[in-house]
């Protein structure tokens, strides 16, 4: 890398709906308890009617150009991780980049699931890198209530809907140490939206046999989840140079606590130093990591000179982890 990458500011939002356990157990043969002991989610957020993906992509995205004393027009490209785009074509970037008014600046999403901020800071870390961008807008937002089947108790009670953003740039704030991605195209029905793409097109089939809705091989992913994770944490802090004990925050992707505890057991840090939301968000995919990462340095869990691990698995499979000092 010719110079140094890291965060020049930070936003989230979410929507102001919260949906408790409660009001789950009226939807589906479920209760608080079996949801709170499995998955360690109490509540989660979801969107008002007519509030989408862009929508809060654009309030995240003004809470990060105001924390970094930027402007839109500072911007050169922005980067949006999604899986709930507005819509199959244009890409919500562009959405977002004509509400946040950013007009000079690229724009396209990054399609990597619940990976998907993190694939999408590898891509800006490299335009700012390589000189190609001064400032990247790296987005990650979710409206993953439009996509949830309601009658299915096994996935219905893990997600809910939010964003996060972050202006990255050459400084030595937050500074990307390193980075390591990876996937596994060969478990793709492992966790996956099948209709509405040009394999299943929408139709009144497609519509009846509900394959617009998220499916879910639950206990697959979990294990998949904790080795891909474990793996790419163990390699990430490698390649930093560093030893497990030197992290001092490690903030997960929001998935599942039982997900969280094997991967940081596995990895060799004790869970003190996980910071957790998972309780009050559910699973937001690509929101839940840059969400978790602004509340942990917005309530101090995160202070000036720490190792940070971020470490992320979503559908495709996809999965990856970095390294930060703050």
């Amino acid at each position: 890398m010719s110079q140094p990458v890291g965060f020049l500011g930070l936003g989230f939002y979410v929507p102001q709906r919260v949906m408790t356990n409660a009001e789950l157990e009226k939807l589906v043969e479920t209760s608080d308890e079996w949801i709170r002991t499995r998955t360690g989610i109490s509540e989660r957020r979801i969107a008002a009617d007519g509030e989408n993906t862009s929508d809060l992509a654009l309030k995240a995205s003004q809470a990060a150009l105001e924390d970094a004393r930027l402007k839109p027009t500072d911007l050169g490209m922005i980067l949006v991780a999604t899986m709930t785009p507005d819509m199959p074509c244009p890409a919500t970037a562009c959405i977002l980049q004509a509400k946040l008014g950013a007009p000079q600046a690229a724009a396209t999403d990054v399609a990597a699931a619940c990976s998907g901020f993190l694939y999408a800071l590898v891509m800006g870390q490299q335009f700012v890198a390589g000189g190609v961008y001064k400032n990247v807008l790296v987005v990650g937002a979710e409206v993953l209530s439009r996509v949830v089947d309601w009658t299915d108790r096994g996935t219905c009670v893990l997600f809910g809907d939010g964003a996060g953003a972050a202006v990255i740039g050459p400084t030595t704030q937050g500074r990307i140490l390193s980075t390591i991605l990876g996937a596994d195209g060969t478990k793709v029905d492992l966790l996956k939206v099948p209709g509405g793409g040009s394999a299943q097109p929408a139709s009144a089939q497609s519509v009846a046999d509900r394959a617009h809705f998220l499916k879910m091989s639950g206990g697959e992913v979990f294990k998949h989840a904790v080795r891909g994770m474990a793996d790419a944490a163990h390699a990430a802090i490698e390649k930093a140079g560093l030893r497990p004990e030197q992290i001092a925050c490690v903030v997960p992707h929001q998935a599942n606590v039982r997900i969280i505890e094997a991967v940081v057991n596995r990895a060799g840090i004790p869970l003190e130093k996980v910071f957790l939301n998972v309780d009050r968000y559910g699973n937001m995919s690509a929101a839940s990591t840059i969400v978790a990462l602004c509340e942990a340095v917005k309530s101090g869990r995160i202070k000036k000179g720490d190792y940070v691990l971020l470490v992320v698995f979503g559908a495709g499979l996809t999965w990856g982890a970095a390294v930060l000092q703050w």
